[in-house]
């Protein structure tokens, strides 16, 4: 009875310091820009889904695995979003899911936190590493980063006229699970 007992309390504090979180598309985005031509294109994803365990306390203890689907590239025009889902792009038939796990997180200054992990677009992986901040939200927070990315690294676009750096902004709410 007194392991149970101790056992019992211990889910209970790990619980509490601990919590999982899901991503929710409500308030949640993923924005990019690009330059095409010169130009800036903006353009944005949708379909977030995953799972975030997120300590304060301790960021050593937490992880991301997250996930938006590469079919809901949206750039307010319809044919090039068409010309973005084929294969000398996003190729979203065959890799319908853009993926960022954490490695590790890490604090940062002033109040942000630092996560090294890996990005995987169209079936090819890389390191990154971007400062974010995590502001409490009702039932759980409001995670939010900033990091550039070359396309030509994750084989989207090939030669293309549009800029080899993109900068992404992610700004993802998560409830408890």
């Amino acid at each position: 009875m007194k392991k149970l007992t101790l056992l019992l309390l211990l889910a209970f504090v790990a619980n509490i310091s601990f919590a999982q979180y899901k991503p929710i598309e409500q308030g949640s985005s993923l924005k990019f820009t690009i330059k095409n031509l010169g130009f800036g294109v903006d353009g944005s994803f949708s379909g977030f889904e995953g799972s975030i365990n997120f300590d304060p306390q301790n960021p050593a203890n937490s992880n991301f695995d997250v996930t938006i689907k590469a079919a809901t590239v949206n750039t307010d025009n319809s044919l090039r979003d068409g010309h973005l889902k084929d294969d000398g792009f996003f190729d979203v038939k065959n890799y319908p899911l853009i993926r960022l796990q954490s490695g590790k997180v890490t604090p940062g200054k002033s109040g942000t936190y630092n996560l090294t992990g890996v990005l995987t677009m169209k079936g090819k992986s890389q390191a990154i590493s971007f400062p974010f901040t995590a502001t409490p939200a009702a039932d759980g927070y409001v995670f939010k980063g900033t990091f550039k990315i070359k396309r030509k690294d994750f084989g989207v676009g090939g030669t293309s006229t549009v800029s080899d750096e993109l900068e992404v902004t992610i700004n993802v709410t998560a409830k408890k699970a």
